[in-house]
């Protein structure tokens, strides 16, 4: 698969894992980031997923510089969640999380997360606040998390996270045929078996700028987070609550009509898509008109 640089000393408590495929714009931002952490007892699994611009230099140097750095080479690009995947089989913490080479973690993010799961260990999964920043830095508004009791809706677990290794093996990994959302379908089967902490703090400084995966493949994503979330619907789920979400996934779809999930939404509660009908509607001409402009 590729090359590993490994340093046999004590192994951390966290394990970091950062995927990259032709990063290097904010590549050293993201890593120095990582390093920079008020809590040191970690290592930082750098994933080279093929990379063809300066980001093999500039990982190479963080290694070379950082004993806790180490670096996976992999000969072929694989994506997102296979290189996660490749990333962890690695890790060697008893904690995990990744995070992406555009991204940034505040100095105290791995410090509160291990904390706050040392402190509940009835809980698995510890989530946080982030912030939300353009391609220059400007910050642009917090983003809250959880409650995980409303995960069917959307996936607030958000981008700050930490988890215990046991998750990444029960899970076994990142579902490699769902590029996009990954992370989302991974708390959702996570949340049959887990419990999750939520923490009120904003951890995290999270980059959107036109070279994201959601901007570049938003319509693939909307299709398989209608997929994932009506799989993850459990069978003693209320009418009611059925055809909520169901309507919910129609209204985050821009680019095609899901009149697919509008008849299964029906066919849960009539009253309920009959009263959203005027919202549809509406729903309806917008997507439409993105069609016919696109």
């Amino acid at each position: 698969m590729g090359t590993d640089t490994l340093d046999s000393t004590t192994p951390p408590r966290v394990s970091m894992v950062m995927p990259v495929h032709n990063g290097a714009r904010w590549l050293g931002e993201a890593i120095d980031s990582v390093l920079a952490q008020d809590f040191a007892d970690f290592e930082l699994i750098l994933v080279d997923d093929a990379s063809r611009d300066e980001s093999p230099a500039i990982m190479a140097a963080a290694a070379a510089h950082d004993q806790r750095v180490r670096l996976l080479q992999l000969d072929t690009n694989v994506g997102l969640p296979a290189a996660l995947n490749a990333g962890f089989a690695l890790a060697r913490g008893a904690f995990h999380s990744w995070t992406s080479d555009d991204n940034l973690l505040r100095p105290q993010m791995l410090g509160r997360l291990v904390a706050t799961l040392d402190a509940h260990p009835e809980a698995d999964i510890a989530h946080a606040a982030f912030t939300l920043i353009d391609e220059h830095g400007t910050e642009l508004g917090q983003s809250k998390a959880g409650p995980v009791e409303r995960l069917l809706l959307g996936n607030n677990i958000g981008a700050c996270f930490l988890y215990r290794a046991r998750v990444t093996q029960a899970l076994g990994g990142y579902d490699v045929d769902l590029f996009g959302v990954e992370d989302y379908d991974f708390w959702l089967r996570a949340a049959r078996q887990f419990a999750f902490v939520t923490l009120d703090e904003d951890l995290y400084l999270y980059r959107k700028h036109g070279g994201s995966l959601t901007n570049q493949r938003g319509d693939v994503i909307q299709a398989l987070t209608a997929q994932i979330v009506e799989r993850a619907l459990p069978d003693t789920l209320p009418p009611r609550r059925r055809s909520e979400i169901l309507l919910g996934l129609v209204l985050r779809s821009h680019w095609r009509w899901r009149g697919d999930l509008v008849l299964r939404a029906f066919q849960a509660d009539p009253w309920h898509v009959a009263s959203r009908l005027p919202t549809l509607t509406r729903w309806w001409v917008i997507v439409a008109r993105n069609r016919i402009t696109s």
